[in-house]
């Protein structure tokens, strides 16, 4: 699953490329992607001739306000990915729909697995379609957060430091690549306990959290073999190459030139140094 940098860098792009774009066609290529539908014509109409207005996002789904007061709601899950293209432009495997504006090209959806969701809903709905969502913990690229607040949930959650940050009730899209990395720049271990920390060491993580998010949005996301993260543009990211301990097992640190080590921590499997205490 891509996690908040990619799907951030999504909805920026998005921001940027379809707002002011009106709808001319659209096509579904099977109903993949439409499980909210009875047939391809219960998506398709709604789009017809409307104009894109604006671009958000709620967690991890990305919401494009349309001018006729509806919402074209956007969950990638573990496979969908939207892909800006020309008319022309050759149409990827696994590309499952279509829409094609009166000028400036297409928005297809690209998602081989079919795990995607798209659907239209009225912009009065949404709080009611996006529920889930309540129930999930803070946006850090989203919603501005002190580190005297982040050091009050540490507090609360007396559990592994892995598990804190990948908790999505506490913190909003944050998975293990990150949170190996994150805890690295911390210099804090993945199974230290949340409610043992310093002021100094709610600091570092509180420090490492951000900027390791905000380079990551800056690389344009994180693509490995695993994630096959393409941006809007067809693009891999280039964060992969600041990685500095994730798959990098075996590697030597760039903190202690000692070999990077590997575990696996509550189902998955985590990367460290020795140097993490």
């Amino acid at each position: 699953m891509f996690e908040l940098p990619e799907v951030e860098t999504f909805r920026r792009d998005l921001e940027r490329e379809v707002i002011g774009k009106k709808v001319k066609s659209v096509d579904a290529e099977s109903m993949s992607l439409l499980s909210s539908y009875k047939n391809r014509k219960g998506f398709t109409a709604p789009l017809d001739g409307v104009k894109m207005t604006g671009v958000e996002r709620i967690g991890l789904r990305i919401l494009i306000t349309l001018d006729t007061e509806d919402v074209l709601v956007i969950d990638m899950a573990k496979s969908m990915r939207p892909q800006r293209a020309t008319n022309k432009e050759a149409v990827a495997d696994g590309t499952e729909v279509v829409i094609t504006f009166t000028q400036h090209g297409q928005l297809r959806f690209v998602d081989p697995k079919g795990k995607g969701d798209l659907r239209i809903i009225a912009a009065e709905d949404v709080e009611e379609a996006t529920a889930d969502m309540a129930v999930l913990g803070l946006d850090p690229v989203a919603e501005p957060l002190s580190w005297t607040h982040f050091g009050e949930l540490l507090r609360h959650h007396d559990t592994a430091l892995k598990t804190f940050l990948t908790d999505e009730r506490i913190i909003i899209g944050i998975g293990t690549m990150y949170t190996d990395e994150i805890l690295f720049t911390s210099g804090l271990k993945y199974d230290r306990s949340s409610s043992s920390l310093s002021s100094q060491e709610v600091r570092r993580l509180y420090r490492a959290l951000v900027e390791t998010l905000h380079d990551a949005m800056k690389y344009r996301g994180t693509s490995t073999d695993k994630n096959n993260y393409l941006d809007l543009f067809s693009e891999p990211g280039t964060y992969q190459e600041h990685l500095q301990v994730f798959e990098r097992e075996g590697e030597l640190s760039p903190r202690s030139r000692a070999p990077i080590m590997k575990t696996k921590f509550n189902g998955s499997v985590t990367y460290y140094c020795e140097t993490q205490v």
